[in-house]
């Protein structure tokens, strides 16, 4: 396309003799590209990269700018990293009274208080719905973020109550089973359900399945960026 074809002739002037305020922020310009596009890992990583140097304000502003950064990091860094780059980082503390949506979702993640997490992750989906870069993923990513979230309490125990689940997210256990059942189904959480004991019990993921899973998610990012370009072929 050709936004694709204008970032690379931009790569191609940087490298020839681009100064460090072009190389930064054509960064953005292709952490944009790469929320267009749902890589969402190299977003981040270009997000990341440019939190302390920011000058792209032709873009979005500052604090704009930050609620992508913690939105990615959120999905994409290790906890001890979220911690590192985002909770404890400078750049983020200077702007993050201005956005307290952002604030209340990286909290309520790291702090483990998944009855607020997904009351601001219900927020932040509305947010990105009427987002010109991200709205036609915020479907993709609620889900990858929910997962994350279950994910993040199944690893702490071997067994827990569907009930105890319920609370922790603060919604019915009818709506928690039916969850985890989907999400068990496609084999994105290693867990199974015991109805008749009402409890979810963790199980350990080979390492055949845990690649077979990679390889559908990279699939799948796969599917979607050739989609983008049949639609603009048939242009």
């Amino acid at each position: 396309g050709a936004i694709t074809a204008n970032i690379e002739k931009a790569r191609e002037l940087v490298a020839a003799g681009g100064d460090w305020d072009r190389r930064n922020r054509l960064k953005v310009y292709e952490a944009v590209h790469a929320m267009m596009l749902r890589d969402f890992k190299r977003a981040s990583t270009l997000l990341l990269d440019t939190k302390a140097t920011f000058t792209s304000y032709e873009m979005f502003e500052y604090a704009r700018f930050i609620h992508y950064v913690v939105v990615f990091a959120a999905l994409e860094l290790p906890r001890v990293e979220f911690k590192a780059k985002i909770l404890d980082s400078p750049e983020v503390h200077s702007v993050i009274a201005k956005i307290p949506l952002a604030r209340r979702y990286m909290v309520s993640l790291y702090e483990c208080r998944y009855d607020e997490f997904f009351v601001a992750l219900a927020d932040l989906s509305d947010d990105l719905a009427a987002d010109r870069f991200v709205a036609a993923h915020t479907q993709f990513y609620c889900r990858e973020m929910r997962i994350r979230a279950y994910t993040q309490v199944l690893e702490s125990y071997r067994s827990v109550s569907l009930d105890s689940l319920a609370t922790a997210f603060g919604v019915s256990a009818a709506f928690v089973e039916a969850e985890l059942a989907r999400f068990i189904a496609s084999g994105r959480l290693n867990c199974k359900i015991d109805l008749v004991a009402g409890v979810v019990e963790t199980t350990r993921p080979e390492p055949r399945n845990a690649l077979y899973q990679q390889a559908i998610r990279q699939g799948d990012a796969l599917l979607n960026r050739v989609q983008k370009l049949a639609r603009v072929i048939n242009l």
